[in-house]
């Protein structure tokens, strides 16, 4: 009985114990399927709630950064207010770009699904923005009428509090989505932590039964708890990456630098908003393309290749570059490409940084341009004024040569190639003075009919038979108030150019140079005016060059046959006598200059004395550092019938007019000497006498002598003209009879 009840329990125990095993078994895969669900959700929840704080709040995070710098330093406020205060057209511009993309930032962002209460924060700073936009009509009217900023202050102030409060707001606002975000995770990972928790419980109440179980969950569990572990690391890890990639995208995008970033194929992979703002490309038209579309060609191949050697050699590069903006202009940057390296020092980027350095460059050029035309000019007049002494001495000895020479014959026309080629040295030479600025010259009653037929007289001496010199005046009495000198050596370069060109083109064929001179009434002014033409019949002048062609230096000729001064020199005396020059060319259809001039009376007072006899006999004091130039003047002086004592010591000359002042009518003395100048001689004169005319010639005039201190006083230019240094003795003599005459 006993043995047969055990065994009846067997079956029994052995049922149970399955039965338990299997109830164990499904309890242990029900709650297996209960956890892992519940797990899945977990890290459902955490997946989702990273994508939405990757993918709204980073782009969001953008949007307000956008916004932010527009109203922040550099933005829209700051700019339309520098414009206010500036009025630099600039700030305008940035501002008007500026305003273009703070509405589309603003348009953006609203498409990505924001909330009502981002979207009135928005509102709010869209009407501020709005208010400073109404107003900039204002600014440009201040800044074209020069309204004092005060007062464009008052008229354009703008509350931009509420905007920033704004900005503040949506900041707040983002910053509790993230924090909303980051709870979730954090719920979640607590969520499964405990979940995990509870999975220890229960496995420890299988692990009797089940051991095979246990230890396969265990592994789950733990592997499971290594998981979330890292995912809570790696989210932490990856805030504090992104914090550091925004801070270093504002101080790229910000930076006043260029910055360009290449993959080892040279493939443009980044550039910044300075890059963008000073070549005038966007970022998708240089994306993928290489640094070639910035090259002017100024550098050779050869440097190029130098250039990314050294790269590849794992060293930096710097230099200068002059690079191509879109639009095809150009700008210089000071450039330092650097090569990128991995962790293990294996070259993946180059990185190229440059600063724009154009106004500067300018500013140094327009220096270096300055202090090379000063030192010219200083070498022109110390030149010219040791030459013009020597053409002094020529053409006066030519003039006494000329009195005692017979009227016709060989001799004589040689004597008349002689004075035509000095006066042609003259002219060159006043050019050179002209370009150097050291010859101001002294406006006087010119007849323009009497230059035309000088000019004309020492142009035919010195060019081709077949070239055809016609005058064209239209009143004999056309006269203008400018230095005879200055409109000489003007229609001297015109018709020498005109005769050149013509020569230059078909010298067999020859040509016709023409120079006109005629009245017109202003139609603006109403006053009368002398207009001067100088025309040929040549080649003319392109019109691709025709701009530069008063530009100093500029010269279509071959080296050696031209300067570049002429028409430079012609532009700037014709500004010297308050004209006008204006040029008229085809290309095969000749060319013709035109200047315009005011028109001059003669002084019916000054041409009366001029015509009275003048005082021969007189004595005139004659002082001259140069030998030749004293020589050659005192006997000009003496055909003159002039009683003439001449000193090359401006010392002694001066001793002997304060020992006998009355017994001389004129003194003439030279500007520039070693010992004494001739504003010094001046000086001593007048403390001795107030009333005796003095004479002053120079190789350059001087531009600051104190003409009034020391009248009546004249100046004359070397080389002078033997009859003018006659004509205005005789003037100041007879101006001081007229005086004594009139008791004026």
């Amino acid at each position: 009985m006993t043995t047969l009840s055990t065994k009846n329990r067997l079956p029994f125990r052995f049922l149970l114990s399955g039965f338990a095993a299997a109830v164990l078994l499904v309890s242990t895969v029900i709650v297996g399927i209960y956890l892992g669900d519940q797990t899945q959700k977990r890290f459902h929840n955490v997946d989702s709630s990273w994508q939405t704080y990757t993918s709204q709040a980073a782009v969001r995070e953008d949007l307000l950064s956008r916004l932010r710098a527009h109203l922040g330093y550099g933005g829209i406020i700051h700019n339309f207010k520098n414009y206010v205060l500036r009025q630099d057209k600039r700030y305008l511009k940035k501002l008007q770009s500026q305003l273009k993309n703070f509405h589309s930032t603003i348009a953006e962002y609203k498409q990505k699904d924001a909330s009502p209460f981002e979207l009135r924060q928005l509102r709010t700073i869209q009407r501020t923005i709005e208010l400073y936009e109404r107003k900039i009509p204002i600014t440009v009217q201040a800044a074209k009428e020069h309204w004092p900023s005060t007062r464009t202050d008052l008229l354009v102030k703008v509350d931009d509090t509420n905007a920033l409060n704004a900005i503040i707001a949506l900041d707040v606002y983002l910053n509790a989505k993230e924090r909303e975000a980051t709870r979730s995770i954090s719920q979640a990972v607590v969520e499964g932590n405990e979940l995990v928790k509870k999975g220890f419980l229960f496995a420890g109440v299988l692990a009797i039964v089940a051991l095979i179980l246990y230890a396969m969950f265990f592994q789950l569990l733990k592997e499971l708890r290594q998981s979330i572990s890292k995912l809570s690391n790696e989210l932490d890890e990856r805030r504090a990456a992104e914090l550091v990639a925004k801070k270093f995208q504002r101080a790229v995008d910000q930076s006043p630098a260029t910055i360009l970033i290449t993959n080892t194929k040279r493939e443009i992979e980044y550039v910044n908003n300075k890059f963008c703002e000073l070549t005038g490309y966007k970022p998708h038209e240089v994306l993928g393309r290489t640094p070639k579309l910035l090259q002017s060609g100024d550098l050779s191949p050869n440097a190029y290749d130098g250039m990314i050697e050294l790269l590849e050699q794992n060293q930096k590069w710097q230099g200068t570059f002059r690079n191509l903006k879109k639009d095809g202009s150009s700008y210089w940057a000071e450039t330092v490409i650097l090569p990128l390296r991995d962790d293990i020092g294996v070259i993946t980027h180059f990185i190229g940084l440059g600063e724009d350095i154009t106004e500067h460059k300018k500013a140094r050029e327009h220096i270096l341009r300055a202090q090379k035309m000063e030192a010219v000019g200083l070498l022109a007049s110390g030149v010219a004024h040791d030459f013009n002494n020597v053409l002094t001495t020529i053409l006066g000895n030519v003039h006494l040569a000329k009195l005692d020479a017979p009227n016709e014959g060989e001799f004589s026309q040689e004597l008349e190639q002689i004075e035509i080629a000095a006066k042609r040295a003259r002219h060159l030479v006043g050019q050179i003075l002209a370009f150097a600025r050291r010859q101001p010259g002294k406006p006087t009653l010119v007849n323009v009919g009497a230059i035309i037929e000088e000019v004309l007289r020492l142009i035919r001496a010195s060019t081709q038979p077949n070239i055809r010199l016609v005058s064209d005046v239209e009143n004999t009495d056309l006269s203008v108030l400018a230095d005879p000198t200055k409109l000489h050596q003007v229609l001297m370069n015109l018709c020498s150019n005109a005769a050149e060109s013509i020569s230059g083109h078909d010298a067999a064929k020859g040509g016709t140079i023409t120079v006109q001179a005629f009245g017109q009434i202003d139609d603006k002014t109403n006053e009368n005016q002398v207009i001067l033409v100088v025309s040929d019949d040549g080649p003319g002048i392109p019109a691709k060059i025709q701009e530069e062609i008063f530009t100093p230096f500029f010269t279509t000729k071959r080296a050696g046959k031209g300067t570049g001064l002429g028409l430079s020199v012609v532009s700037s005396l014709v500004d010297d006598m308050n004209g006008e020059i204006a040029l008229d060319s085809k290309l095969g259809n000749g060319c013709k200059f035109t200047i315009t001039l005011a028109q001059a009376k003669p002084d019916d007072r000054q041409n009366s004395i001029q015509n009275k006899q003048g005082a021969l006999g007189a004595r005139i004091l004659l002082i001259d550092d140069e030998p030749e130039v004293v020589a050659t003047s005192a006997a000009i002086l003496r055909r003159m019938d002039y009683k003439v004592d001449e000193y090359t010591d401006p010392h002694a000359g001066v001793r002997a007019f304060q020992k006998t002042p009355y017994d001389y009518d004129l003194v003439i003395t030279d500007f520039v000497m070693p010992d004494m100048s001739g504003q010094q001689v001046c000086a001593e004169v007048r403390k001795v006498s107030a009333t005796c005319p003095i004479i002053i010639y120079s190789a350059y005039q001087p531009e600051k002598l104190e003409f009034v201190l020391y009248e009546p006083i004249r100046l004359i230019q070397k080389p002078f003209d033997p009859k003018r240094l006659a004509t205005t003795i005789n003037t100041m003599l007879n101006d001081v009879l007229f005086t004594k005459s009139t008791g004026a």
